[in-house]
């Protein structure tokens, strides 16, 4: 098991916990019946997520058609959230008030809690229902506080100004990669959401993955 990939071992969890889902709560609905591999395909082919740039994207285009829930604690939530983001407990997922038509993006801190969330968001019939790659340690690494590539070649160079153009939107700065600038600051911006202005940034292009034999 240690030598598995972080996908890997979340599509792993989801043949267990997508199997559990089938039976979690038999007399309460509307629940679907969950296809165990079918949620390890989606898992392992990577489509169960957003990046942190997509979704930074989205916020900058100012787009209406997604729900973004935070599923950290309250006062987590008051110090700091994504722009556009609901507070919910796990707890409380169940019974929040969410169309099934919707698509909707969850994140917590790091991968755990959102991967939960998402099975049963699955579970409920969402299927429309996605993770924040990362989590919000994603958000601050990726969006908030990217590190510059050393040695990049041109393109690597034109994504990365792309990605530090999104970090000083939402009040980040760009890392150098280099001494005491590549430390994320401990306190994350304070900020209201930011309005789109001028041409939309555009989010990273996602690197096309390798299909295997």
């Amino acid at each position: 098991m240690s030598r598995l990939t972080p996908n890997q071992k979340l599509a792993a969890a989801a043949l267990l916990l997508g199997a559990v889902a089938v039976f979690a709560h038999p007399q309460r609905g509307p629940y679907v019946r969950l296809d165990a591999q079918d949620l390890a395909m989606l898992v392992e082919q990577e489509v169960d997520h957003v990046t942190p740039a997509e979704l930074a994207a989205w916020i900058v285009e100012g787009r209406s058609d997604y729900r973004l829930l935070d599923l950290r604690k309250p006062e987590q939530y008051a110090e700091y959230h994504i722009p556009t983001a609901e507070n919910v407990a796990l707890p409380a997922l169940e019974e929040y008030p969410l169309l099934p038509s919707e698509k909707i993006v969850i994140y917590s801190e790091g991968g755990i809690h959102g991967a939960q969330a998402w099975l049963l968001m699955q579970a409920r019939g969402f299927r429309a229902s996605y993770t924040l790659l990362g989590g919000l340690d994603g958000w601050v690494d990726g969006i908030l506080y990217p590190t510059a590539p050393t040695n990049a070649d041109p393109q690597e160079l034109a994504r990365f100004e792309q990605v530090a153009a999104l970090s000083k939107f939402f009040g980040g700065q760009p890392r150098s990669g280099s001494g005491a600038e590549a430390t994320a600051p401990t306190e994350l911006p304070k900020l209201e959401a930011p309005v789109a202005t001028g041409p939309a940034i555009t989010a990273a292009p996602r690197r096309k993955k390798k299909e295997g034999c």
